[in-house]
């Protein structure tokens, strides 16, 4: 179940506690998994439950992936129920370190942004830009947000376009600018009697709406699941019905090779490797309520890969 999914429409104590219940099976996939249930317990409403997890993620940060990211995440959970002090802290103490992972950067200069520290949140952004992006002239896109984010503080501010103001005008390719998508008066067009300019900030939110689901869509690489010999064969001693999909490892690999061959040739770009384990895979199949027998889950398992940055890049 995806943690956004609405309220009305799932028991996010109840998804909380099963994915807790299936990190605890196993481990190695606990990190993912329990950041998961934090986000099921902030929209339950249930935020010191989510500094729980957190804080129990943080006990071990030494074998965490991004611990940057756990602590910006416990920041901004937080200081939306009154413990300012503390997630001005951890925030301080992320811009400190300087993560190499942007996804810190944004949360923690967001949170600042949704408390109205404008000011803070710019630096922030600045910095977290400075330091990922300072000499790179293709921006990777897991650092547009940065960009993004520091485009519409600015604009709040009222500040002046600058160099990064413009590479991100230049990145954005919504049919709507990046200054009228961040300008502060769009609120005010809300309240208009005047039809056209209802009709031009519907058009401004649509645009929002489509680069939205843009960014939903590739957000990582395209990505096809391979195995290694040893891992396929617990896999199909473990469930044989997957044969069907893996006749053989020598198969397996050839199969790989074809569809990326396959997909390069149909123009797909942004194309990756990841590597299964059956732990994991396990795992993934527990988290959506599934039996691992069930092939279908083999794709779905890939591309969660991708999204937690396990992909290589092919060729």
């Amino acid at each position: 179940m995806r943690p956004d999914t609405a309220a009305e429409n799932v028991d996010h104590n109840a998804e909380a506690a099963r994915l807790e219940r299936t990190a605890g099976l196993y481990p190695e996939d606990a990190e993912h998994l329990l950041l998961q249930a934090a986000a099921h317990l902030e929209l339950a409403g249930a935020r010191a439950g989510a500094t729980a997890l957190y804080d129990r993620l943080l006990s071990s940060a030494d074998s965490l992936e991004n611990p940057h990211l756990v602590r910006a995440l416990k920041a901004s959970n937080l200081w939306e129920y009154g413990h300012e002090a503390e997630a001005r802290a951890i925030i301080t103490g992320i811009r400190v370190a300087a993560p190499r992972d942007p996804a810190p950067w944004v949360i923690a200069a967001e949170a600042l942004e949704a408390h109205d520290e404008l000011e803070a949140a710019q630096e922030t952004f600045t910095e977290g830009a400075t330091a990922l992006l300072s000499g790179v002239t293709e921006p990777p896109y897991s650092t547009h947000a940065l960009l993004f984010g520091r485009h519409r503080v600015r604009r709040m501010l009222g500040a002046p376009h600058d160099d990064w103001d413009a590479l991100a005008d230049t990145l954005h390719s919504s049919s709507v600018s990046l200054d009228e998508l961040h300008d502060p008066k769009r609120v005010w067009s809300l309240g208009s009697d005047n039809p056209a300019e209802l009709e031009a900030e519907i058009s401004r939110l649509r645009a929002e709406l489509g680069a939205y689901r843009e960014a939903l869509s590739r957000p990582f690489p395209v990505a096809v699941l391979h195995w290694p010999a040893a891992e396929l064969e617990e896999l199909l001693t473990a469930y044989p019905t997957l044969s069907e999909e893996y006749p053989s490892h020598e198969l397996h690999l050839a199969t790989i090779e074809a569809s990326l061959r396959e997909l390069a040739a149909s123009g797909t770009p942004n194309l990756g490797i990841v590597t299964g384990t059956v732990p994991s895979y396990e795992a993934f199949a527990a988290s959506e309520g599934a039996s691992p027998s069930d092939s279908s889950l083999l794709p779905q398992y890939a591309t969660t890969l991708a999204a937690r940055g396990r992909a290589v890049a092919w060729p």
